[in-house]
């Protein structure tokens, strides 16, 4: 019985302390060194029930790495912004990649009125 006792107090502390890591859901992430050029592709034809992403620069661990175009499919009432980095105070921040409904510039999933563009 102690042994039980004892496994759900610890599996208890364990879960309370693993909560705080799983709540952070925004990371501030720059970069000091400039991408390159934006590649430009050809879009290939249109396919049916699906939108063209174009492709981007990805920062991963030490370079960038082009990320290709590629079809999605749309999500209803909701806009693509595409990704691009934005230079401030001597780095780069990633922005766009994400659906914003009323493109006020605040993600959806951060947004409390993801349909009203005058509310942030």
């Amino acid at each position: 019985m102690k042994k039980l006792v004892f496994a759900c107090v610890t599996a208890a502390l364990l879960a309370g302390l693993a909560v705080p890591a799983l709540a952070r859901t925004n990371v501030d992430f720059y970069v000091n060194v400039a991408p390159p050029p934006v590649r430009y592709e050809v879009a290939p034809a249109p396919r049916a029930g699906y939108v063209w992403v174009p492709g981007f620069w990805d920062w991963r661990g030490k370079r960038y790495h082009w990320v290709r175009g590629n079809w999605s499919r749309p999500h209803a009432g909701r806009h693509y912004e595409p990704v691009r980095w934005v230079h401030r105070g001597g780095r780069y921040y990633r922005h766009g990649g994400w659906r914003d409904n009323d493109r006020d510039g605040v993600p959806n999933r951060y947004d409390h009125a993801p349909n009203n563009p005058r509310w942030r």
